[in-house]
């Protein structure tokens, strides 16, 4: 009778042994899951903040390329009004020269500075001035003065576009023909002379590409 009572002890010892361990491994699993659960979610809500920020990253540079793509609206204005000038010098249309001369006038005294820095301000005010004189000088001159004065308005507009930028690809084209070698600014690679216009058309190079 003690041996079975022996015996019975002993299997229930060993059932109770064993439930124990078995519920211990079932939590321990049970953790595992939970922590790798989190994991997972940690990894997915991780990947989701890293895409969202190359979005926004991706979304900071293509506004930054569109920023220094567009350059300064005013300055671009005095451009298209230098440009249509010379065309009309490289034409030898005296009229038209005059017409445009004051045109850029008009454009270079509505150039706004006030968002460039105080130093900024101070070159392009200086600047301005200057290439308003030359360019009211060209809207009364003849030809051959309005060539000269077009050599001094250039180097203003060339200095104008080291402050401002420029939302397209220029070209500092160079006669070395004219007053001892004059320089002017071009949309354009191809050289077209505004200095000598149809009597040496194609006198010059290109010196400088500017972006």
């Amino acid at each position: 009778m003690s041996k079975l009572k022996l015996t019975l002890g002993m299997v229930a010892l060993a059932f109770m042994t064993l439930t124990a361990v078995s519920c211990k491994d079932a939590k321990k699993e049970n953790n595992n899951s939970n922590e790798h659960h989190s994991e997972m979610s940690a990894d997915e809500d991780h990947s989701k903040m890293d895409h969202d920020n190359n979005d926004g990253h991706h979304d900071g540079e293509k506004t930054e390329m569109t920023t220094n793509g567009i350059g300064d609206g005013n300055a671009e204005m005095v451009l298209k009004d230098y440009f249509n000038l010379k065309d009309a010098l490289i034409a030898d249309d005296n009229a038209k020269a005059k017409e445009l001369g004051g045109n850029l006038a008009k454009s270079l005294g509505n150039l706004d500075v006030s968002k460039y820095v105080d130093t900024q301000k101070s070159e392009l005010n200086e600047i301005i001035e200057d290439a308003v004189e030359h360019a009211e000088h060209i809207s009364e001159s003849p030809m051959e003065h309005q060539r000269e004065h077009f050599k001094i308005l250039s180097k203003d507009l060339t200095d104008m576009v080291a402050i401002t930028g420029t939302a397209n690809t220029l070209y500092e084209q160079f006669c070395p023909m004219y007053d001892g070698g004059s320089s002017w600014l071009s949309r354009s690679e191809e050289v077209l002379n505004p200095y000598y216009g149809s009597k040496m058309l194609k006198c010059g190079k290109v010196q400088k590409e500017i972006n």
